[in-house]
């Protein structure tokens, strides 16, 4: 049942990482909803917080990281009743929050020869994760593993149960990951860049089997990557962050036919097109990342922008407002401070 209410609400999530060289601020006010079967795309160059953000919605951050302000609020619907719980309040190694993670959402990690236990089965890590949250005997245990193994499209799951990550492929691999987070049958399914690393074609097969287990669980998505194209395949809902912060957001055909701050524009940009002249140079994004221990003052990306405006942008930092329905915007372009500056 599609209803009008967030399933995941994001509010002004912050988390930082306190080393000694410094205070990095990964994730620094970030805002942001996922509807039931609805995609949500994340969007933005490596180091800008998509992951970290993922992380903070499970708490799951690693020390020195701790999440230090805001909400994710979780929608719960139990016995008949909806209830909504603040996950940042709950205890990162607690019960509730334990049960969620990965019974409630499923976590498709960014690397999957990294994060499947290279000395156990694949089956062992399935049934492990199912014996976790389901209460279900060791024997039915196998033989929903084997049946997600299959669902999930490798071939002679029988054998593959007892096969170590390393005698699988790549792409076999992948679908190992999706098959461990799929098996507990979340509402949510983050997927953190579930195609690096994979060849075309076989990108091209898991994004269509992501698709398919979302229409057949009716489950929401949050897809996480800097791959346009995979955005514009998969995404109904589109989020771009730069730096930690959420540059725009909005509807995926406002992102791409309609982009309003320089950030997006410019990484539209740099997509190759078939109909691009042959032998010319892809546009790229001027400079790069500012060191997180040392972020520019004002707007992030204002060291790297072709609009920027000096006595502004270097000094005052805009915020996330609305230019069009749903689409927002954090730029002094759509929105100049109120007040002389």
């Amino acid at each position: 049942m599609i209803t009008d209410q967030p399933l995941l609400s994001v509010r002004d999530l912050k988390t930082y990482f306190f080393s000694e060289e410094g205070l990095v601020k990964a994730v620094d006010g970030v805002s942001f909803d996922i509807y039931p079967r609805k995609t949500l795309g994340i969007v933005g160059e490596s180091g800008c917080g998509k992951s970290v953000t993922a992380r903070s919605i499970l708490r799951i951050v690693e020390r020195p990281g701790r999440i230090v302000g805001g909400e994710v609020l979780w929608r719960r619907d139990q016995n008949g009743t909806s209830t909504v719980i603040d996950l940042v309040k709950l205890p990162a190694d607690g019960p509730e929050i334990r049960a969620i993670r990965g019974g409630e959402i499923g976590l498709i990690f960014q690397e999957p020869m990294a994060a499947l236990s290279p000395v156990h089965t694949i089956g062992d890590q399935i049934t492990e994760a199912i014996l976790l949250h389901r209460q279900v005997s060791r024997h039915e245990a196998r033989e929903r593993a084997i049946e997600v193994l299959r669902q999930v499209g490798i071939p002679r799951p029988e054998e593959r149960f007892d096969a170590y990550p390393f005698q699988l492929s790549g792409g076999l691999r992948q679908r190992a990951l999706i098959a461990m987070a799929i098996a507990c049958e979340p509402k949510l399914l983050i997927a953190d860049e579930p195609t690096t690393a994979l060849d075309v074609t076989t990108q091209a097969q898991i994004l269509d089997l992501l698709r398919q287990i979302q229409a057949e669980r009716h489950m929401a998505i949050m897809l996480i990557t800097h791959n346009l194209g995979v955005i514009a395949e998969m995404a109904d809902e589109v989020v771009v962050m730069y730096l930690g912060r959420v540059v725009e957001a909005g509807p995926v055909e406002a992102i791409f036919y309609d982009p309003k701050h320089p950030y997006t524009q410019a990484l539209l940009r740099s997509i190759p097109s078939i109909t691009a002249p042959a032998r010319v140079k892809l546009p790229t994004i001027a400079g790069s990342i500012p060191h997180p221990y040392n972020r520019p003052p004002g707007c992030p990306f204002h060291p790297r922008c072709p609009a920027f405006m000096a006595g502004l942008c270097d000094r005052l930092e805009p915020e996330l407002r609305p230019v069009a329905g749903d689409h927002a915007v954090s730029c002094f372009l759509y929105h100049p401070p109120a007040v002389p500056h």
